[in-house]
């Protein structure tokens, strides 16, 4: 079984803040972990823009927002929700096991 089959341990439950993203790397890709309205996503932490983390923008509605330069992406498809991006950025399955957040780097979208 590979590693991108396979949910890692990337952080602690009570480690993430609400809307704050938390920048990890799982095998060597960079992934921005994300706790808001509830719920725990992961989603590729470069902009399919420009080659920039997405973990240092704000979250808001679900959506995560690029600092440099205003695309946002929707936390649970990847898709961007305005330009200058077009292509949507991966998304990643998210386990929660008691206070472990877990990764699979296999892509949902």
């Amino acid at each position: 079984m590979t590693a991108s089959s396979t949910f890692l341990r990337v952080c602690g439950l009570s480690e993430l803040e609400e809307d704050t993203p938390k920048r990890v790397e799982l095998d060597g890709t960079p992934v921005s972990v994300v706790k808001t309205e509830g719920e725990v996503f992961a989603i590729h932490d470069v902009c399919s823009h420009a080659n920039v983390s997405l973990s240092e923008g704000e979250v808001e509605d679900c959506q995560i927002e690029c600092w440099l330069h205003g695309s946002s992406f929707d936390l649970r498809t990847g898709k961007p929700s305005g330009l200058p991006a077009t292509r949507p950025v991966p998304v990643y399955p998210v386990k929660i096991e008691g206070d472990d957040v877990l990764v699979s780097l296999n892509q949902e979208s």
